[in-house]
């Protein structure tokens, strides 16, 4: 049996053109081997090298830590694919996706910090600012995607075209950042770019509810009028 494997319309640069095209082959594979594996599976098997790849920066070269974040980055597009492909998606397997996916930003976000207070002659209170901006701007970049999907719901779409700071093109400046050397310079990055987005999110955000307020309220006052029309032309027939 042929499965259909795709990504997401929400994926972002990196994920489109890098990691797509690998972790697609990787889901057919699987599939072609078995169909028994679960995309829940798969997450906590991502989980892992993730959380792995944050510990790495602790105990190795931070070139091996850079390309096991890639790695990750790329399996973790496996799980949803398999759900995809399976007919298996649930709002639970993404909720357990997305906890996963915050833990393992934490964890490697804090190996880099760690790797850097060890290695670099940097201060430790401009150090302790700048990841815990990297951290928590990782953090709110997921935060605000949720809350402006419960505000918008199915207007969400214009808003995931706002995507500098998606998780798949993070976790790919880390893994250049690390393999070229430039790991605090990374954190100030990832610090700035996600704050950028989520302020860029929340103005559209506001900018699309307000257009969408403004069409219920245009679209109220039409089914009054016509109800009130409906009502004269009754008593004129009376």
């Amino acid at each position: 049996m042929k499965y259909v494997v795709s990504g997401k319309p929400s994926d972002g640069p990196v994920s489109r053109y890098l990691n797509r095209p690998i972790s697609t082959r990787i889901t057919r594979l699987i599939l072609r081997i078995t169909t028994k594996v679960t995309p829940n599976q798969v997450t906590v098997v991502t989980f892992i090298l993730g959380v792995f790849a944050g510990l790495l920066y602790l105990i190795t070269n931070p070139i091996i830590a850079g390309v096991m974040v890639q790695i990750s980055s790329i399996i973790d597009g496996v799980d949803g694919e398999i759900a995809r492909a399976l007919k298996k998606e649930s709002k639970y397997g993404a909720f357990i996706d997305s906890i996963c996916d915050r833990i393992v930003d934490a964890s490697i976000i804090i190996g880099i910090s760690i790797y850097i207070l060890r290695n670099a002659k940097v201060p430790v209170e401009i150090l302790f600012l700048v990841s815990l901006l990297a951290l928590f701007g990782s953090v709110l970049v997921s935060y605000v995607r949720a809350k402006t999907s419960q505000l918008l719901g199915s207007d969400i779409v214009a808003i995931e075209r706002v995507n500098m700071a998606t998780r798949d093109v993070r976790l790919f400046i880390i893994f250049v950042g690390s393999v070229l050397g430039f790991l605090f310079e990374t954190l100030v990055i990832l610090a700035i770019i996600t704050y950028v987005q989520v302020i860029l999110k929340v103005i559209t955000a506001g900018r699309l509810y307000k257009t969408a307020s403004a069409a219920q309220d245009v679209e109220i006052i039409t089914q009054t009028n016509e109800v009130e029309v409906a009502e004269v032309l009754k008593s004129v027939k009376k």
